[in-house]
């Protein structure tokens, strides 16, 4: 029998059980393995893949859902990969038309490296916001903010859960409640007993990755940075909406450079709910 064309094959739902593969396609394709992040995102939405006759994935990607279980307001695809070995055959095309039309009517967002952007485009994506990737090694010096911060705990979940809600205008809580388990730090920003502003670090090979980063102000956002950088000793990246000026303008002050620009793009809504003004970075691009 001839082989099918990889553009025909079924989409199936993936499992816990396709970490190692989904890992390898990462591989293939130039990127790290980043099983922590995988595994954090399969477990927190809904894993699609395309398996390959021969063994392991043709192509992957994950849906993480937002407000009610039963019926989400927004979801957001990430980790689209297609195997090097089948790029350029309809195949990412194909998985998501699958995606698209398996969450319709569920309005949905994900951040587009150049390469994919013309694809999200052609599907009926629409670019609302820019995302810029910064990564350095901090380095302390300039004003010391007078905006107090400390590690989060147990306590503070309710507020932060209230908070995050507030700031990105759905329920998150099956994101956010995993953070303590997934992040390696997770600080909170602190005025007259309130929290305003919150920020968990998470490792993802050789660097920490800030991020989500929710913060009153510029200068509550900048606090979070610092209390985090100085409680690592690897590289920090992270990847901050491109409005946020003055807090890209410090960091890079700070030994930060720009690594990447992303395009952040919706389907279904003409901008992402919530209030950018205090959402400064996402917990994982792939994850919105």
């Amino acid at each position: 029998m001839p082989t099918p064309s990889p553009a025909t094959l079924p989409v199936r739902r993936l499992t816990l059980r396709d970490l190692p593969a989904c890992a390898d396609l990462s591989e293939d394709r130039g990127w790290p393995r980043e099983e922590h992040k995988w595994g954090f995102l399969l477990t927190a939405g809904k894993g699609y893949g395309i398996d390959d006759p021969d063994g392991g994935l043709v192509a992957a990607c994950v849906v993480t859902e937002y407000g009610p279980p039963d019926r989400p307001d927004l979801g957001a695809i990430g980790m689209v990969l297609v195997a090097d070995r089948h790029a350029r055959q309809g195949v990412g095309r194909r998985l998501m038309r699958h995606v698209v039309s398996a969450m319709a009517p569920t309005p949905l967002t994900l951040h587009a490296t150049p390469n994919g952007r013309p694809l999200y485009e052609e599907l009926g994506f629409k670019v609302t916001a820019r995302a810029e990737m910064v990564r350095g090694h901090f380095t302390p010096g300039g004003t010391q903010s007078g905006i107090a911060t400390r590690a989060a705990t147990a306590k503070d979940l309710p507020a932060i859960l209230r908070l995050d809600e507030e700031v990105f205008g759905l329920d998150r809580t099956h994101i956010v409640t995993r953070l303590p388990a997934f992040a390696d730090r997770l600080r909170v920003a602190v005025e007259n007993g309130g929290i305003i502003g919150y920020a968990a670090v998470w490792p993802n090979m050789d660097t920490h990755v800030v991020g989500p980063l929710i913060a009153r102000d510029t200068e509550t956002a900048k606090a979070l940075v610092a209390s985090l950088a100085a409680h690592s000793d690897r590289p920090l990246r992270t990847d901050i909406d491109v409005r946020h000026e003055g807090l890209l303008a410090w960091m890079k002050e700070r030994g930060f450079t720009s690594v990447a620009f992303n395009a952040v793009m919706t389907y279904g809504i003409p901008e992402l709910p919530g209030d950018w003004n205090r959402r400064f970075a996402p917990v994982t691009v792939a994850a919105g």
